[in-house]
């Protein structure tokens, strides 16, 4: 009798007809010399390129829960949960292997339920944020989350990596926004958890498992999201500090002034902000003529009664924070948008920081948070020790200094080999940013998730027992570690 045994490759091509019995042939794309499949299997960097066996796009829960069984009983096959794939640390493409799926959720786009009167509303993984925040807007809602890459990233992967961003301050990351979550476990099973309850004491919140898991645990499928009531005003302010130690000041007292009404507050350095008047000469940035502003904060009230009544509660907070009273004499000057098109103009140069450092060149990027008392020693510090280290370094410094979180960049010296510089000298910088962060108190990953880039640095920042913790969660959820593997711990 012949032997019925099947080859590896008999097997993937056995799945891969699976695949397409599931989800329909134009929705299995395979790389060929027709086809790039280069915006799934490259990093939002564009520092890796990895290789897909194939990009698997399902158009219901129904449906990635089949994907899962199938690739579950294939032999070495693995699977990569894609949003839009606008990670920073390399966790939503696939490795060179050859051999792992990435199972886009880019078709799963609708709202599917508005609960207005439990300010809630549910949507797939696969909703684009810009779509949402504008599909509440037209309700009369807003939905808080706000990131540069708000055109194209999607609610799962935000939850995915519990993305941040600059609304943080007042409403928390996404998992503070985040309800109840559908999900398809690694055995290809469907949990639907989403509940609009913001009180459920019924056992260990499965939830908070999966929000900043990176598609490691299992895959997000939808989400039941919090939603808040539109402001009645939204004034802007953009500042001019002389230190960050003046920026930390005029948070207090920003905190004192206008209480709740504090929605964002970010941090910019000189630097930063030189990149993006050369770079964007038409945004027309301030105060980059005074040599004595060395930072910037861009800070956004929100007011439920009345624009007049937010606008007097923000001058109120600059003429405190420029006097001599209460701790003031923080400020060095201040421009005050005078309308929402020029509130817009104020927040783009802060948004354009990541594109201009991009356009500039090659940089070691951090994603850190500290706790905000101790961000300006740890400024100061890192600041003396980079430039004995490095003479001339370019310190791309700005962020979310409302929550802690700061995206410490570092740009190599001008006339430096920025590809040799970032291959040859990446690991002694990170030792250096990371050794602070450590000793201070913070976390060498905020906002942007671990991935595969920070995945073997966490035994040196992390305890021993929550690494053994991490790994017995992913060992028990997915225990033939078939979900993202490599990514967030290793087991």
């Amino acid at each position: 009798m012949p032997n019925q045994t099947k080859t590896p490759n008999q097997d993937l091509a056995d799945l891969l007809d699976t695949l397409r019995q599931i989800v329909g042939n134009d929705h299995v794309l395979i790389e060929s010399a027709s086809n790039d499949l280069v915006q799934y299997v490259r990093d939002w960097r564009g520092s890796e390129r990895g290789i897909a066996l194939a990009v698997v796009r399902p158009n219901s829960t129904e449906q990635v829960a089949a994907v899962v069984k199938a690739c579950a009983a294939t032999k070495g096959v693995s699977i990569v949960p894609q949003g839009g794939n606008t990670g920073m640390v390399v966790g939503s493409t696939p490795d060179a292997t050859g051999t792992q799926i990435v199972l886009s959720l880019q078709r799963m786009n609708n709202v599917r339920k508005f609960d207005t009167g439990n300010s809630t509303l549910t949507v797939d993984a696969g909703c684009i944020l810009e779509n949402v925040q504008q599909a509440c807007f037209e309700k009369g809602f807003l939905f808080p989350l706000s990131l540069a890459s708000q055109g194209s990233c999607t609610i799962g992967g935000n939850l995915g990596t519990n993305a941040g961003g600059t609304q943080v301050v007042r409403f928390g990351n996404t998992r503070e926004l985040c309800l109840g979550l559908e999900v398809v476990t690694a055995q290809g099973e469907i949990w639907n958890g989403l509940t609009g309850l913001r009180k459920d004491n019924t056992g260990y919140d499965l939830r908070n498992l999966f929000i900043g898991s990176e598609g490691t645990l299992g895959i997000i499928t939808a989400a039941t999201m919090k939603i808040s009531p539109l402001p009645v005003a939204s004034l802007t302010a953009f500042v001019a500090v002389s230190s960050v130690k003046s920026a930390v000041k005029l948070l207090g007292l920003a905190h004192k002034h206008l209480n709740t009404g504090l929605t964002g507050f970010e941090m910019m350095g000189k630097v930063a902000l030189t990149l993006v008047n050369k770079h964007f000469p038409q945004q027309r940035v301030p105060f980059l003529d005074k040599a004595e502003a060395k930072y910037c904060v861009v800070l956004e009230h929100s007011d439920h009664e009345s624009e007049a009544h937010a606008r007097t509660q923000l001058e109120s907070l600059l003429e405190a924070a420029m006097g001599n009273e209460e701790g003031g004499g923080c400020i060095l000057d201040a421009v005050l948008a005078e309308n929402l098109t020029q509130s817009k103009q104020l927040w783009h140069i802060r948004e354009s920081i990541p594109l201009a450092q991009a356009q500039e060149g090659l940089n070691i990027k951090s994603d850190i948070s500290i706790p905000i008392s101790s961000i300006p020693e740890f400024v100061r510090i890192t600041d003396e020790k980079l430039a004995i280290a490095y003479p001339g370094i370019q310190l791309v410094n700005y962020g979310h200094l409302g929550d802690g979180n700061l995206h410490y960049n570092v740009q190599a010296p001008a006339g430096t080999d920025q590809k040799a510089f970032l291959i040859n000298e990446e690991a002694n910088v990170n030792a250096i940013v990371f050794g602070m962060v450590d000793q201070l108190g913070g976390s060498i990953s905020a906002e942007h998730g671990v991935g595969s880039m920070k995945v073997d640095k966490l035994p040196k920042y992390k305890s021993p027992v929550a690494l053994d913790l991490m790994r017995t969660i992913k060992r028990a959820l997915d225990p033939h570690n078939i979900m993202n593997p490599g990514r967030v711990v290793r087991v």
